[in-house]
């Protein structure tokens, strides 16, 4: 659905993105996260024709960025927390006015958006909140049932209520698309996103499925029996690590069950327990970013 080959994008003598290369195949839901400034709204914007890519390729749909027409935009879906509406037109005569555009417009579908989202029909745009504007951004994606739906910062400045129904009107349609979604609030993705792609500087530094990122991530407590000091030198894949009294806790970016307690006990003496738990998104992007800054990484 969307494939992207050494992809480049420079701002005068500034490279907003770097040498991207990645691809979402159709179905899935890839999300792609990374600290403000990473490259992710620049890398929507290139694919959805907004800017000029400065070199290589991206292809949405099997179509040049470049060149995507009213075929492929009648097929994909686009919601920006700076996206602009008509501010004079009311909820109803905005969807009045969209439906022509899209065979495949499906009204039953409007209606089901319109309600789960509590959209006022006769509000005028003007005089939605921020929260109503996204979701009336939804509302106008969903309807013409999108093969791609392109989500950019959605839940931005939005409270806890109207992102449980944004994503709750977006999981009911989900199966049917694939979805490429920016977002800073993981909690929100993370049991929704198939693939994670992460960004630093414009940098793809990985890419893979969510599976594979939650497997191979790990908080490690190791409890020793005489006071705790870090291996010296570190190994490269443990991260945030800390001595505290008799324990020595990490992050392991590279976990293996079968091998961990092996490794561990050639790197420290005196081993009395080891603990593992699992991570959420959230916390391997916090993990990865702090390690990025201190240089770690």
């Amino acid at each position: 659905m969307i494939r992207v080959n050494n992809l480049w994008k420079s701002f005068r003598k500034n490279d907003a993105l770097r040498g991207l290369t990645f691809s979402v195949a159709e179905g899935n839901a890839f999300a792609l996260i990374g600290a403000n400034g990473a490259g992710k709204t620049t890398t929507i914007k290139v694919l959805m024709n907004i800017v000029e890519p400065s070199r290589g390729e991206a292809k949405v749909m099997g179509v040049d960025s470049r060149s995507i027409s009213s075929r492929e935009l009648c097929r994909i879906g686009y919601v920006s927390e700076s996206q602009d509406l008509p501010e004079r037109l009311t909820v109803e005569q905005y969807l009045d006015y969209l439906r022509p555009f899209y065979p495949q417009w499906d009204r039953e579908l409007e209606a089901a958006a319109l309600n789960s989202l509590h959209l006022p029909p006769r509000r005028r745009i003007g005089d939605l909140s921020h929260g109503m504007r996204m979701k009336m951004a939804l509302a106008c994606a969903l309807p013409f049932r999108p093969k791609l739906l392109v989500l950019d910062e959605p839940f931005s400045g939005l409270d806890p209520l109207v992102r449980d129904e944004f994503m709750e009107s977006l999981i009911q349609q989900a199966a049917e698309m694939t979805v490429l979604i920016s977002s800073h609030e993981l909690s929100e993705i993370d049991h929704f996103a198939t693939h994670v792609g992460f960004l630093d500087e414009g940098r793809l530094l990985f890419s893979e499925t969510m599976a594979d990122l939650t497997e191979r991530f790990r908080e490690v407590r190791v409890t020793l029996e005489q006071a705790a000091s870090a291996p010296d030198p570190l190994p490269s894949d443990w991260l945030c690590v800390r001595a505290v009294g008799s324990v020595v806790s990490f992050i392991d970016s590279r976990f293996s069950e079968e091998t961990l307690g092996a490794r561990i006990r050639s790197l420290l003496s005196g081993v009395r327990s080891i603990d593992t738990q699992p991570m959420a998104l959230r916390s391997i992007f916090t993990t990865l970013a702090r390690s990025l800054r201190d240089g770690m990484a």
